[in-house]
């Protein structure tokens, strides 16, 4: 069943150069720990909310509040949580919440993300929502954490600590956590019924095999476009839907740990205005994956086509994460990493690896300390 730990095989151990590329391939592991911890048979957080589980169905909507890594999560939980629970969500960032948001009463729910649980703009977000009557969810890795020990509820992730500062398991926890989040509102919300929901673990408890099965062609693959990208000084990154906030994530992940500039942003927004940028001196790194059962990500793969052909015609050089199989996407692309085939709202959890790897290829190459960026702390405990 999705929520039974499985009996590990064990591996030959292998020597890591640095921390965060060790637990880049810890991922795996941590998020079946993740989902055997949170799912017990088909029941999902069958302790963890039972704090607020009646005033759930009073919610009319979720706020989400984090920072960093943790709300590009939260972006990606958003489309989960719309799409599977039918609730509408906003994602706030969580240094801004407390100055500017007032739009959170007693009928909203108010979700913190945070790795370490300790990360002072969160914090602040998750009292600011308690003062006006919020009830509050917080998704930690740290059980015994200023965070988890204020919410109304938490739940956690079970990523192990993490000791390189750039985030790596902890968001793929995260993401894990909030599809299982997801999950349990849409059948709350009687958007699901029972039948369809075994269905949906399976699928998550899928992904772990699959991430295995990929790391090391996942790793030489980006090492090698990180050797042919290795004097770029700046990259755009791009996504649709739910792989926007991927974007986003990749961008980050390279700018944190390579001190050189990155942006994410929505694929269908670089021709308006972007698009001065491109030119064969700044490579395009475009999530570009599909779920074929899925019509709505099947034109958004489309569309993302046609934003590529545009940057081949003006000289750009392109990245793609893509599935594998695919075949369209040779013709516009300079390099591409393949990926498993999933559902659309799980293929966020596959397709992130390869940014990091990418990133951490980058930094090494140009002589980054990538377990200690410069000016980057773990967790910001000051504001």
């Amino acid at each position: 069943m999705a929520g039974e730990l499985p009996n590990s095989e064990l591996r030959p151990a292998r020597a890591f150069p640095h921390r965060m590329l060790r637990e880049i391939y810890e991922q795996p592991q941590a998020i079946r720990e993740t989902i055997a911890r949170n799912v017990t048979g088909d029941v999902i957080f069958p302790a963890a909310l039972q704090e607020i589980e009646t005033a759930l169905a009073g919610f009319k909507k979720i706020i989400i509040a984090a920072s960093g890594s943790s709300r590009n999560g939260g972006l990606a939980g958003e489309i989960m949580i719309e799409d599977l629970a039918g609730i509408p969500v906003d994602v706030e960032y969580a240094s801004e919440y407390s100055c500017r948001s007032t739009h959170a009463g007693a009928d909203a729910a108010v979700l913190v993300i945070t790795q370490s649980g300790e990360t002072a703009d969160t914090i602040a977000a998750q009292r600011e929502a308690q003062n006006r009557g919020a009830k509050t969810i917080a998704i930690s890795n740290a059980a015994d954490s200023t965070i988890s020990r204020e919410a109304t509820a938490t739940l956690i992730t079970y990523a192990a600590p993490e000791r390189a500062v750039p985030a790596t398991k902890s968001i793929t926890t995260q993401l894990s956590i909030l599809y299982l989040f997801s999950l349990f509102l849409a059948r709350k919300f009687g958007r699901m019924d029972s039948p369809a929901l075994p269905a949906h673990l399976d699928l998550l408890a899928a992904i772990p095999e699959e991430m295995e099965r990929c790391l090391d062609a996942w790793d030489a693959q980006a090492a090698g476009a990180a050797r042919a990208a290795e004097k770029v000084k700046a990259f755009l990154y791009l996504g649709r839907g739910i792989h926007y906030a991927i974007a986003r994530e990749g961008a980050l992940k390279l700018k944190e740990i390579s001190y050189l500039q990155a942006e994410g942003m929505p694929a269908g927004e670089l021709r308006h205005g972007p698009n001065a940028l491109v030119d064969e001196d700044l490579p395009v790194v475009a999530l570009s994956t599909r779920d074929a059962s899925d019509p709505g990500s099947v034109l958004r793969y489309q569309k993302t086509l046609g934003v590529l052909e545009y940057v081949k015609s003006r000289r750009g050089k392109a990245i793609a994460i893509a599935n594998e199989g695919d075949r369209e996407i040779l013709s516009v692309t300079d390099r591409v990493i393949f990926v498993p085939p999933a559902p659309e709202l799980l293929l966020p959890i596959l397709e992130v690896v390869p940014l990091q790897l990418f990133a951490y290829h980058f930094a090494v190459l140009n002589g980054c300390d990538v377990d200690h960026p410069r000016n980057l702390v773990k967790a910001v405990i000051t504001e």
